[in-house]
């Protein structure tokens, strides 16, 4: 199965994100503040990092640098609803997939899935 790390600041966003990846057969992980996200991918091995870029304590963009080095296997997805940030994490994490707010759940399930190809659709990581 598919392990996705989620962080997400917006509590609301984060539980409807959470369960709609749960809902299509991910397990997820979530948390509030990429401070809180270090210690998972410190001690543990996820698939994928989803995180918004904008969030207090540490942001989305140093979260994904942390994760690159320590754990350089996982794919990267930002979620942000700020144009500008956009263009900053294209450049801090290049090989990370950026998806702006809003978007429909849908969109965000058929992203995982392309990230991850038949991999996602058969259950196996």
């Amino acid at each position: 199965m598919i392990r996705i790390l989620l962080a997400e600041d917006d509590e609301s966003m984060r539980v409807y994100l959470a369960r709609a990846l749960e809902r299509s057969g991910y397990e997820v992980i979530a948390v509030a503040t990429g401070t809180q996200a270090v210690p998972y991918i410190d001690s543990d091995r996820f698939d994928l990092l989803l995180t918004d870029i904008v969030m207090p304590e540490m942001d989305g963009i140093e979260l994904a640098q942390h994760a690159a080095q320590v754990a350089p296997d996982m794919r990267i997805m930002f979620i942000t609803g700020f144009a500008a940030v956009t263009l900053k994490a294209g450049k801090a994490v290049p090989q990370a997939k950026v998806l702006s707010k809003p978007f429909h759940l849908r969109d965000l399930v058929l992203e995982v899935e392309r990230m991850f190809g038949s991999e996602s659709l058969s259950g196996l990581s």
